[in-house]
């Protein structure tokens, strides 16, 4: 995709083993890479309509900025799976030089990226993984433990929401995205620290605020005893929070979420409100997904670690409103 006239550029635009005076080094990542050049980055986004899925294209955006060799392309899967394989495609015909996806469902976006790496293109899976092992099927993973996460939101609420126990209800994101599976597994498994916890609902929501709401507000007339709501994502537990509040429980019940966005609709201001009791932060990994990129492209990486997992942050009525105040995105 780009000339080069340099014998490093030569070196690492070699997809082959090497072999000199008897020892073998091994090629680099990329097809083609070195510090002085310009490379496509694409990234293909699961879609634009969820306000996490906004801060991650914001902060990829913000921090590309500030590596001149890179062009940034970001295509919207619109939360369909044939948009989203049509635009890997499309960037794999394009010949970009890295692709970064967040595929909306895990199994039907397999194939679109065993072709890009097939076609020499390293994929770098961010926050959302395809079918596959990362380093083999792919060249690596970045995002938060979502399992980790949601069992640290269920301790919380084991030892310091409820430590007398009570009812709690869970709202699942999409159940076809692994997500979803780690979060709901990884709560209920987190609250089992408390006995005296029973988790007495569990509803998909689909990561959707109105959703949530419908299903939160159903929730409780079966359930009118529910003392916490955990949601899979901060909509969702936007959405838990007007079915409480519809149901004149405003403040009677606790609500969590997951993400930690900022902003006058995130979850980090509800907190810092008193709306919600807490949220746990899912980091975007952007930076982590660009210095990776910087390594095999910049750098001429011949390998990076597969799994990069970046940590949570708890943010409660102890920390809600400074950080609410420092937070740009």
């Amino acid at each position: 995709m780009h000339l080069r006239t340099t014998l490093l550029g030569a070196v690492c635009a070699a997809p082959l083993l090497l072999v000199l005076g008897g020892s073998t080094f091994a090629a680099s990542l990329a097809k083609h890479c070195g510090p002085n050049d310009k490379y496509v980055v694409a990234f293909s986004q699961a879609n634009y309509a969820e306000p996490y899925r906004q801060h991650v294209n914001n902060d990829l955006i913000e921090r590309a900025k500030a590596i001149p060799q890179f062009e940034l392309q970001i295509a919207d899967g619109a939360g369909n799976d044939n948009t989203q394989t049509s635009q890997v495609d499309n960037f794999i015909t394009q010949g970009v030089d890295i692709l970064l996806i967040s595929p909306f469902e895990a199994a039907p976006l397999t194939p679109a990226v065993a072709r890009a790496v097939k076609a020499g293109i390293p994929v770098i899976e961010l926050d959302r993984r395809t079918n596959g092992t990362p380093g083999k099927d792919y060249t690596a993973f970045v995002g938060g433990d979502n399992y980790k996460i949601a069992y640290e939101a269920g301790t919380y609420t084991a030892k310091t929401l409820l430590p007398d126990g009570g009812e709690v209800a869970v709202l699942e994101g999409l159940p076809s995205s692994t997500p979803a599976v780690e979060r709901l597994n990884g709560f209920k498994d987190g609250v089992k620290q408390n006995p005296k916890i029973k988790v007495v609902a569990e509803q998909a929501a689909d990561w959707l605020p109105d959703k949530a709401q419908t299903a939160f507000a159903a929730i409780l007339q079966a359930n009118p005893d529910i003392k916490v709501v955990y949601a899979s994502n901060d909509m969702m537990a936007a959405g838990s929070y007007l079915a409480a509040k519809g149901a004149g429980k405003e403040g009677q019940i606790g609500i969590i979420g997951t993400d930690g966005l900022p902003g006058p609709a995130g979850g980090v201001r509800a907190v810092a409100s008193g709306q919600w009791a807490a949220t746990f932060t899912y980091p975007t990994g952007a930076e982590e997904a660009l210095d990776l990129a910087k390594k095999i492209l910049l750098e001429c990486a011949e390998s990076v670690p597969a799994t990069v997992t970046v940590p949570t942050l708890a943010i409660t009525k102890d920390n809600a409103a400074e950080l609410d105040k420092k937070l740009k995105f």
